[in-house]
């Protein structure tokens, strides 16, 4: 079984988004700092983390739980974001593309873990 997780593109891309949200929250209002801040960077960190250690179970069975994981967190990760962009703390513009990419992701870990 064992992926090299380093190689997935679904690690890589989510990866990428870890780092996009680190810098959209820096902008965040300080009293977010425990709130949305903190919510928003975990279940960021937690899509490539569940990835990374699906690679290392021994069954197809097991990765895939935590391949279901990387998406619960995706959809928590939406939902963070339209909370941002109610509250006004990201624009409209910034809210489709991280919507869209969030999207392509949520789809591309589903057809990963459907293709094992």
């Amino acid at each position: 079984m064992n992926h090299n997780f380093k190689k997935l593109l679904i690690w890589q891309e989510s990866l990428e988004l870890v780092s996009e949200t680190y810098e959209i929250t820096k902008k965040f209002p300080q009293d977010e700092r425990f709130n949305l801040i903190s919510q928003l960077n975990r279940c960021s960190v937690s899509i490539p983390s569940n990835i990374a250690e699906g690679t290392s179970k021994s069954s197809v069975k097991h990765f895939k739980t935590y391949l279901e994981s990387a998406i619960g967190s995706a959809f928590e990760w939406e939902t963070q974001i339209i909370i941002a962009k109610k509250l006004n703390y990201i624009n409209q513009e910034k809210f489709i593309r991280l919507e869209n990419k969030i999207k392509r992701l949520q789809n591309m870990i589903y057809k990963f873990s459907n293709s094992l």
